[in-house]
């Protein structure tokens, strides 16, 4: 490859410790929702938690691609990707409530 000298590897990947700390902390925040869904002392730490759980579960398909060697630019890429799709589920949802609440105003 021809690269400038000075510049960065930047085939070179993410080190094994970067890798798992990136693994363990999507692990931490699914734990961490799931605890705030589970405690029965606040509503709002409940809405909190079942947010985080869709996040979560989107991230949780960064797990395969946290492998040492893979690029962090590789992981930043399908994150991008995930967080598309939870925009996208977010506004058909939010679309769909929407079109019901106006079916519901036109049907009286």
């Amino acid at each position: 490859m021809s690269e400038r000298a000075g510049s960065p590897d930047r085939g070179a990947g993410m080190s094994a410790a970067t890798a798992r700390s990136i693994e363990y902390a999507i692990i931490a925040l699914c734990l961490a929702s799931l605890a705030m869904i589970f405690q029965p002392f606040s509503l709002t730490l409940y809405g909190i938690g079942a947010g985080l759980v869709v996040l979560g579960a989107l991230a949780f398909n960064l797990i395969p691609h946290c492998r040492p060697g893979v690029p962090v630019r590789s992981l930043l890429k399908v994150a991008l990707l995930i967080l598309i799709i939870l925009v996208v589920a977010l506004a058909l949802a939010i679309g769909a409530a929407w079109l019901y609440a106006w079916y519901l105003e036109v049907s009286r």
